[in-house]
């Protein structure tokens, strides 16, 4: 069954698919793979989270620093590795989360907890990305934080990603499929919808809940669309003309800001790809 948005008939933006969800579908792709297949597959993807992750925390992290703490599943090994080198080295960090994930992951490893408030300089923010190109532009915001971890990294001195190897991409939108989150006031998401396709072209969805009824909600209280775009190439100009858009809160697109990035591969080993120097 089709779901069709009141206000989006006109922007020819509103169905949404509300019986088989972007998670539902790829749960449904994986039960057509034999068993052993998705087993190895699954096993793979972890490790080479858990490889990124532990090498970007030793590589970066260090006595006496304020640390970003990013959000998703890769971020997960991360704070496992920050927790047990705090153990055995007597590390001294404060953690500042990016979301109530992160925050609940900081508690539960016992590691210092404290905000912007107390701490705006960061040494070192740790995050995760939906898709990297070969620039370093990001595009973030699967798990619909885009506006803290935005936040949380402009305030680092250094911003480092963590990812696995499906993550990596000549240009954005190769791999990543659902478009390019954008955090909305509530009130605006229907103009604000109208006017990215306006300018840009492509199809915005307004994103819905999986197990609740209506939209999702983010930590600020605001809704997410999904810009499903097509042969973008000047992100820095788009990332900021959608900004300037009225009721947008922020985009997805991390441009610029990633210092390097650390993708587990599948063989086991991990690369790490740094900024280009201008």
């Amino acid at each position: 069954m089709w779901l069709r948005l009141p206000g989006f008939a006109s922007l020819g933006l509103g169905q949404v698919h509300r019986a088989a969800p972007h998670r539902q579908r790829l749960q449904l792709l994986q039960a057509l793979l034999p068993a052993p297949s998705r087993k190895l597959s699954a096993g793979m993807e972890e490790e080479a989270k858990k490889k990124a992750g532990y090498m970007a925390v030793d590589n970066h992290v260090q006595n006496n620093q304020v640390l970003g703490i990013g959000s998703g599943s890769t971020i997960v090994y991360a704070v496992d590795r920050i927790a047990k080198r705090v153990r055995d080295e007597n590390l001294k960090v404060v953690c500042v989360p990016t979301s109530f994930q992160a925050r609940q992951l900081i508690l539960q490893h016992e590691l210092p907890l404290s905000d912007l408030d107390r701490y705006p300089e960061i040494d070192v923010a740790i995050d995760g990305a939906d898709e990297v190109d070969c620039d370093l532009n990001l595009i973030k915001g699967g798990g619909g934080c885009l506006t803290q971890e935005k936040i949380v990294a402009g305030c680092a001195k250094k911003f480092i990603v963590v990812a696995d190897y499906r993550k990596d991409s000549q240009s954005l939108g190769e791999k990543w499929k659902r478009g390019v989150p954008i955090e909305v006031i509530p009130m605006a998401y229907v103009p604000v919808a109208k006017a990215i396709t306006a300018k840009y072209a492509g199809a915005v969805e307004l994103r819905m809940a999986v197990s609740k009824a209506g939209p999702v909600v983010t930590d600020n209280g605001n809704f997410i669309l999904d810009w499903k775009f097509s042969n973008i190439s000047d992100w820095k100009n788009v990332n900021v003309g959608i900004k300037m858009i009225p009721g947008v809160v922020e985009t997805g697109l991390f441009i610029g800001m990633a210092e390097q990035v650390y993708f587990g591969r599948q063989d086991g080993s991990v690369s790490c790809r740094g900024r280009r120097s201008d």
